[in-house]
């Protein structure tokens, strides 16, 4: 078995191991939620029992007080028992939802039992900003997370009690792009093609077609409102002209489709058109060429931190398992990089890096990528390492060259 084969095992079953003990946890809170459904159950049909002994018994209280009788022995005797009934049926649910508390106790223990509860301590302290930094990034990351889902009340309360000062040039971009959305989602496009036509140029050099779809779905609905609304729909053909270039095929598409409209696009070849799907095609391209346009990125930074923390959390407790034992602690005390490197996916991969091959070092801003004139690329401590005589030799090819010629590559 080669290597490649062993650290897929060892992930497998890192990864087996951790939805064993996530389904540990789980079991436990499955026991208390069925606690809770049953004891829930349990007080609602003895309240209605006890609510409708005490409805009876006041009804008889009412029916000999007005016939002005004194009180029976043994409507006493029913006043007592029902008394002693509600103080048992008080008491025994009392006593029900005092054991529930062991259950949920149950499940914090069943936590510290399969996870680790120090995860601040899987990196040093070294690594990262004043606490006071730590708590305002994670604030800022939250607030803009609750701006980009829409809960703009929730973002406000959180400015209020962080005391975060939060100018109105952050939150524009974010309310905006909610209020279009929410009319989106209510089938509305108005909002959102007055934007895209007020950013129209700036979404041309993005090669954004989302003017062309509104207007596509927009003549797509004036088709479903039937024949009568086929005049207006000619007359909104209009607005394709600039886009015929680009979309020409789909424009003949919706033209071909005016043949149909009399005997009912949804028995035709064109019923895809009525197609619910455009609404959320709609949604999504309109969100992703807004946040492009906007500088702001199409998922919650926070939501995808989140969720790289969750793979890379394992492999680091590993490593610091690891570099505990060999007494290596030293070895990651940079801020800009991970002891090793940990596979996030493609879903992660937002820019290039580049390793030196020489010193096997990822470059940075301080130490970037030079390419020298024979083609080959190296960091520019390498550069200087090789540098003799005032000549620099390709570690690569004989080729000798100036240090001065090389270019530095941002990638």
């Amino acid at each position: 078995m080669n290597e490649d084969s062993n650290e897929e095992l060892k992930t497998m079953k890192t990864g087996v191991a951790a939805m064993e003990q996530c389904a540990s946890v789980e079991r436990e809170v499955d026991r208390v939620l069925q606690r809770f459904l049953t004891y829930g159950q349990r007080c609602e049909q003895s309240l209605e029992e006890l609510l409708h002994h005490v409805g009876q018994l006041r009804a008889e209280l009412a029916s000999t007080a007005v016939q002005g009788t004194p009180l029976s022995a043994t409507l006493s005797l029913v006043m007592s028992q029902c008394c002693r009934k509600i103080k048992d049926t008080v008491q025994k649910l009392a006593s029900d939802h005092k054991d529930i508390h062991s259950s949920v106790s149950r499940v914090g223990k069943a936590i510290d039992r399969n996870f680790d509860s120090e995860i601040c301590g899987v990196v040093s302290d070294a690594v990262w900003d004043s606490r006071e930094k730590q708590q305002q990034t994670l604030q800022m990351a939250i607030l803009e997370h609750l701006y980009q889902q829409g809960m703009l009340s929730v973002a406000e309360e959180l400015c209020q009690e962080s005391t975060l000062n939060v100018d109105l040039d952050f939150k524009q971009p974010f309310l905006e792009l909610n209020r279009i959305l929410e009319a989106l989602h209510e089938q509305d496009l108005g909002p959102a093609l007055e934007w895209a036509v007020s950013h129209r140029q700036r979404l041309l050099e993005l090669n954004s077609s989302l003017e062309f779809k509104l207007h596509r779905l927009q003549f797509i609905r004036l088709l479903a409102d039937g024949p009568e609304k086929q005049l207006e729909a000619l007359s909104y053909a209009r607005h394709f002209q600039p886009f015929a270039h680009v979309h020409q095929r789909e424009i003949q598409v919706m033209m071909g489709s005016l043949v149909y409209l009399q005997l009912g696009l949804e028995k035709s070849p064109y019923c895809h058109l009525l197609d619910n799907s455009h609404w959320a095609e709609i949604c999504e391209t309109f969100t992703r060429d807004a946040c492009s346009l906007l500088g702001l990125s199409v998922e919650s930074p926070l939501s995808v931190s989140f969720a790289s923390g969750c793979v890379a959390l394992p492999v680091l407790m590993n490593i610091k398992a690891v570099m505990e034992q060999r007494q290596c602690s030293g070895v990651w005390s940079h801020k800009d990089e991970l002891p090793i490197e940990i596979e996030l996916g493609m879903k992660c991969w937002y820019h290039s890096v580049f390793a030196c091959p020489i010193l096997r070092q990822q470059t940075s801003d301080s130490n970037p990528p030079i390419k020298l004139i024979c083609g080959h690329v190296i960091s520019r401590d390498a550069l200087n390492k090789l540098i003799n005589g005032g000549k620099l030799k390709c570690p690569y090819c004989p080729m000798e060259q100036n240090p001065a010629d090389g270019k530095r590559i941002i990638f």
